[in-house]
């Protein structure tokens, strides 16, 4: 059989040589028995490197497409913690609308219940990340505030935040909006 296999192989070279096949006895005789089995062994590593090549090539295929699917996944259910954290502030929220509407309810009550639902929600918030930007009497920044008007006054000094009309809001280190506030400026008459 190897030596079927080695006139194949020799056939082969001449072929690719440029020679007829019918010269296949000529490089035959130019071909040693080691020279075969050697050909015949590279032949066969050839064959199992481009096996694996062809395993890694499908392995790598089925991770970049599990990856796509995690990200993916990953995307789809984000805000899964967060919500879990509002369902909370949504049922007392019933509670209290409910505790309103029924007999013997007083203003105070549900101003008392508000304010703890207020509370449990800026927490459940800040547990997610969620900072306040507080501009108030604060130098005037345009990295977290953002000026709507300017205000003359000569008893806080000139970039000085006067008043915040909206607060801001950073997630971590990204700013999500900026405190809309009125910034105070030099009276003309000065």
């Amino acid at each position: 059989m190897k030596n079927e296999t080695g006139k194949q192989i020799n056939s082969d070279i001449a072929e690719n040589n440029g020679a007829n096949p019918k010269d296949a006895a000529v490089v035959e005789a130019q071909l040693t028995s080691e020279q075969v089995a050697e050909l015949l062994q590279r032949a066969e590593k050839a064959d199992e490197s481009w096996d694996r090549l062809l395993r890694q090539t499908a392995d790598f295929e089925n991770y970049k497409k599990r990856a796509l699917r995690e990200k993916q996944d990953a995307t789809k259910y984000a805000n899964e913690s967060l919500l879990q954290k509002l369902i909370p502030v949504i049922d007392n929220f019933e509670a209290a609308l409910a505790a309103a509407s029924g007999p013997g309810a007083s203003a105070e009550s549900l101003q008392t219940g508000v304010n703890m639902i207020c509370t449990q929600l800026k927490s459940a918030l800040a547990d997610s990340g969620l900072e306040e930007v507080d501009a108030a009497n604060q130098p005037f920044d345009p990295n977290f505030h953002e000026a709507v008007s300017q205000q003359e006054t000569s008893t806080v000094p000139e970039g000085q935040v006067i008043q915040q009309l909206r607060k801001g809001y950073k997630l971590r280190d990204r700013l999500i909006r900026p405190a809309t506030v009125i910034v105070a400026k030099r009276p003309a008459t000065e």
